[in-house]
């Protein structure tokens, strides 16, 4: 459903129009998003083909691959904390210090976790380090938010609200298409010797040089004046969490599910398949991961359609038909390994169209003066619970009962988001929407 935002738009002032032109905003909000989403993978393949062996050989190798996704979702569980480490730096010291002070924190956090001994080296302490790395990155990623991809979709004009919305999406995408390239290629052409002793540590190097490359391309526009301009009028500041629960609970609720569905099936198309393939099948992980490359670029180019297609046919009447399919598609996860190249390009061609659109309302669901707060809460708590977790309980599930019950852990959560999108329809989050 198309919905109007010329009340915001013409609020801006005209220097905010000159002076921050849509351009830069989207290839500097494609480029953190990049970073961002190849860091997030980097870790999260890692977690599938080497943290059992490197740093939980002391356990089985299913018992060690939920243990390395249970320190995967360490990230998830501690974002929300960041607005308590870095509100005040905020406050005192400007965005920009903050983002600066965040992201040096993730950089650090993820080039740590490529210089850890093993635990045949330094032992229990090992694990350890890996979890603290770990909760950095998480701090850390919760505390760069730049509110540029609010200020895009605030101001797109009605007409292309879905297109402006695809675009922070596309750094997941792009980022598990750069990452799932990597692994394969240290895959294929090093020694399992060769890439269990240093070649997995390389792609964390990588992650930091990206990282410093997006923090300067941010801080070069989050200190215009345009940038400020568009912060002060759209109200982008944090507001007290208590504050914001109290007036938008349900509304949080329910945009904490609508995208919950997209951030549950990423996890079963990028994550799981790696775990189930080195769990349970003699197929070659390099195999595995260049059909996940293609289909990283399928979904890079349904992201994109995502936006055409949801601005003809109206945003609900698309996501609907969308989770639909994604529903459909539940049904036959546990045949994929018959016809992988089919199943995943299909998967993946269906995460893009829904991805896309993911975020898209969430900005639009809350008054002015809480709408920072209440989309970084309602966004983090969709992570947690449609993504933090599936990992663990998708290879959970099929350890105990078969690969069909990881589609069915999928079908709740897209049963959860087109619930929520009917709540949503049935009652409006507020009279702004």
């Amino acid at each position: 459903m198309n919905t109007t935002t010329h009340t915001e738009h013409d609020e801006l002032s005209p220097a905010y129009s000159e002076e921050l032109k849509p351009h830069e905003i989207v290839s500097t909000v494609i480029m953190t998003r990049v970073s961002e989403y190849f860091g997030f993978f980097v870790f999260a393949i890692a977690c599938a083909l080497v943290f059992p062996q490197v740093y939980f050989p002391n356990y089985d190798l299913v018992t060690g691959t939920l243990i390395s996704f249970s320190v995967f979702s360490l990230a998830f569980l501690t974002r929300p904390f960041a607005r308590l480490v870095f509100g005040r730096i905020d406050k005192e010291m400007g965005r920009g210090v903050r983002i600066t002070v965040a992201m040096f924190l993730l950089g650090a956090s993820s080039i740590i976790i490529g210089f850890i001994p093993s635990y045949e080296e330094i032992g229990i302490v090992a694990p350890i380090l890996l979890c603290i790395a770990r909760i950095g990155q998480g701090i850390g990623s919760g505390g760069s938010a730049d509110g540029l991809p609010m200020i895009m979709m605030m101001n797109a004009p009605e007409e292309k609200r879905g297109r402006f919305a695809m675009v922070p999406q596309l750094g997941a995408p792009i980022g598990f298409a750069i990452a799932a390239s990597v692994y394969y290629i240290l895959t294929e052409y090093l020694t399992p010797i060769e890439f269990f002793d240093w070649g997995w540590r390389f792609p964390f190097i990588v992650v930091l040089a990206l990282q410093v490359v997006a923090l300067f391309t941010r801080l070069r526009l989050v200190q215009t004046e345009g940038y400020n301009n568009a912060v002060k009028q759209l109200q982008l500041r944090l507001t007290p969490t208590a504050d914001v629960v109290k007036r938008h609970w349900k509304d949080i609720l329910l945009a904490t599910y609508l995208p919950l569905a997209s951030y549950t099936l990423l996890h079963l198309i990028t994550i799981f398949p790696l775990g189930y393939i080195k769990l349970f099948s003699e197929v070659p992980v390099a195999d595995l991961l260049i059909i996940q490359v293609a289909g990283a670029v399928v979904a890079i180019f349904t992201c994109a359609m995502s936006g055409v297609l949801s601005d003809r046919f109206g945003r609900r009447p698309y996501q609907v038909t969308i989770f639909v399919m994604v529903g459909i598609l539940s049904f036959f996860i546990g045949d994929f390994l018959a016809n992988p190249w089919s199943f995943m390009l299909v998967g993946y061609a269906l995460f893009g169209l829904c991805f896309g659109q993911s975020s898209g309302t969430l900005p639009h669901r809350f008054k002015k003066e809480y709408r920072y707060t209440a989309v970084l809460l309602s966004t983090d708590l969709s992570w947690i619970f449609g993504a933090a977790f599936a990992p663990i309980i998708a290879i959970s599930l099929t350890v105990w009962f078969g690969p069909e019950y990881a589609g069915y852990y999928l079908l709740s959560g897209v049963l959860a988001t087109l619930l929520a999108l009917r709540l949503a329809k049935k009652k409006p989050f507020t009279d702004e929407e």
